[in-house]
């Protein structure tokens, strides 16, 4: 007993002098005190924080978020489970955007695995959060201006900014969007083996002056007007398309996209429909450019999805249109959308946006004949869902903490 009481008197002196020879201990010592130190610092900082939010606040709110987002909570729609021969591994440029969300959810609850690649310019990454995470699913911020190396089956590419304002807002990057980074979707899909999907528009038949527009009319542009940088970019990204199928023996399909609408559009995009439900639901002026005699034919979102999904299937290369051959006057859709909200703003005229088409429908014939498509959303149905979509996110932009919800669509 007398021993150990005395080795263990002795253990300081043994360690004090083991640390006195031992230069690596030394140095061991004094990086953990420097690290404890600058811990307590920081923290310090942190609780002495006066912002709106206390650090508590913040801490909680932060594992409200993480309790929500964590895989053990989180509820996904349910998908189909496709055999391997079935299942494709699919990519979708701009796939966070209003129009490629909506195509992710369809190719998602198929039962397909789906890469989105969006920049964020005019995406938002609430628009797919309720498929990340999932087995199926994978999201990439990256720009297709720069090259790419995946490997994919198919390919959706639909990124660019399709609004006047977001398109004109940097003519060039847009330009380059729908020529450099359609050039390497083109060789991606080169790569591959895959069969790419252009995402092009009713914009390429410029101010027509053919009436409807048939896919074999070749257009009235101004190629040097501010809308040429989206119209000529599709034209362009068109002709790289059919050049990539001669040369190169890519499996090519485009699609001619009219007016679109639906939730998720972004609720400054400058277009038609949501300029109109955001001032009516707000009771601001709704205001129409020009005389409002101008026409134009929307469809809704998810009759437009069903039909790139059957052209993608289609063994068919050259355009095809999709759109709604329903036309309406810019100023009868003001009224339209003014009911559909029991607004009561009034309807006022600004001077005509430079180069706005004055007409605008779609001739649907091929797409009939060769896809068995055509829109079966009611205008009156669609503007609905769209309203009720706006209310929401107005109704969001006072909640301090916004929770993860999926799309009622897809509950």
């Amino acid at each position: 007993m007398l021993e150990s009481r005395k080795s263990l008197r002795s253990l300081p002196r043994y360690l004090a002098d083991r640390f006195r020879k031992n230069m690596i201990l030394r140095l061991v010592l004094v990086v953990l005190l420097i690290a404890l130190g600058l811990s307590w610092h920081v923290w310090s900082q942190s609780a002495n924080h006066t912002g709106d939010i206390s650090i508590y606040a913040r801490l909680d709110a932060l594992e409200k978020h993480l309790e929500i987002l964590s895989h053990k909570h989180k509820v996904y729609p349910e998908v189909r489970n496709l055999n391997y021969k079935d299942r494709r591994r699919i990519l979708v440029t701009g796939g966070a955007g209003f129009v490629g969300s909506h195509l992710v959810d369809r190719l998602m609850l198929e039962g397909h695995e789906v890469i989105v690649v969006d920049n964020y310019f005019t995406g938002r990454k609430r628009n797919v959060e309720h498929w990340i995470g999932h087995e199926n699913f994978e999201l990439i911020h990256h720009d297709i201006v720069n090259p790419l190396f995946i490997e994919v089956d198919e390919i959706y590419h639909l990124a660019s900014p399709a609004s006047p304002p977001h398109y004109m807002y940097n003519p060039v990057k847009t330009i380059k969007t729908n020529t450099v980074g359609t050039v390497n979707m083109l060789g991606l899909a080169k790569r591959n083996r895959a069969k790419l999907l252009l995402a092009s528009t009713s914009e390429v038949y410029g101010d027509p002056e053919v009436h409807p527009q048939p896919e074999s009319y070749w257009g009235h542009v101004n190629p040097i007007g501010p809308r040429s940088c989206y119209d000529e970019g599709k034209r362009v990204a068109e002709t790289l398309c059919y050049a990539y199928q001669k040369q190169e023996r890519v499996s090519v399909a485009v699609a001619r996209i009219f007016n679109t609408f639906g939730p998720r559009m972004h609720m400054n995009d400058g277009r038609v429909v949501s300029n109109f439900i955001l001032q009516a639901l707000q009771n601001e002026p709704i205001t129409v450019y020009g005389s409002g005699e101008q026409t134009r034919s929307f469809q809704y979102v998810s009759d437009l999805v069903e039909g790139m999904i059957l052209l993608m299937a289609a063994n068919y290369s050259l355009p095809v249109n999709l759109g709604n051959p329903e036309e309406h006057s810019v100023k009868e859709f003001a009224v339209m959308i003014n009911n559909a909200v029991d607004g009561k703003s009034e309807i006022i005229n600004k001077p005509a946006m430079i180069d706005d088409p004055r007409r605008r429908k779609p001739d649907i014939t091929l797409a009939k004949n060769l896809l068995g498509w055509e829109p079966k959303v009611s205008l009156k149905d669609g503007l609905s869902k769209t309203v009720q979509y706006f209310k929401k996110e107005l109704a969001k932009s006072s909640e301090p903490i916004r929770p993860l919800q999926l799309p009622n669509d897809l509950l």
